[in-house]
């Protein structure tokens, strides 16, 4: 499912494509915002959105067989609850 194809269904269920098509701009920035400061986005049943930091390691280059050194990063983390768990079951 896209972004547009998650606005038409919420537009369907309960209000204009305006209306919805604001209200996912809205929880996508809000969750954005939270990681972008360190924090967790919970969904009860659904899941939850953290930070994680990987440490710097060493690669290698698959092309070459170069190492190369790669940088320490923070990356988002999605982890599906059990409710979610259970409904793609």
């Amino acid at each position: 499912m896209t972004k547009d194809q998650l606005i038409d269904a919420v537009a369907k269920d309960c209000c204009s494509k305006k209306e919805a098509t604001d209200a996912v701009n809205a929880v996508l920035d809000n969750i954005t915002n939270a990681l972008s400061k360190g924090e967790d986005v919970v969904f009860t049943g659904f899941g939850k959105f953290s930070v994680s930091k990987r440490a710097a390691r060493m690669g290698v280059n698959p092309r070459t067989g170069e190492k190369i050194k790669i940088k320490a990063t923070t990356v988002p983390k999605f982890k599906a609850g059990k409710a979610l768990k259970e409904a793609v079951k």
